[in-house]
């Protein structure tokens, strides 16, 4: 079994409020649920309006599969127009960790 995490630091377009922050959050975490079928939530960063910090973790049978699979989470949050991917770290748990 191999576990995937990936942080993804991102910077929010014009955001004014935490209502805002939400909006603009909300339907990135539920397409990438809905895409690849991994776990999800805005983990860090709640009470900045214009910031938030993405946590995916994700579990299979196959390392590799584990990175193709946090390659494309990350893929589809750097193509988003609204929004700027300032940082990604990902990590990779296996049988031997």
């Amino acid at each position: 079994m191999f576990v995937g995490t990936l942080e993804l630091d991102v910077l929010l377009g014009d955001v004014r409020s935490l209502k805002q922050k939400r909006s603009a959050v909300r339907p990135i975490l539920a397409e990438l649920r809905k895409r690849y079928e991994v776990a999800v939530a805005e983990v860090g960063h709640q009470d900045l309006y214009r910031r938030s910090l993405l946590g995916v973790a994700t579990v299979a049978a196959d390392g590799a599969h584990v990175r193709d699979i946090l390659d494309a989470c990350e893929r589809l949050v750097a193509e988003r127009p609204e929004i700027e991917l300032l940082s990604a770290h990902r990590r990779l748990f296996g049988p031997d960790d």
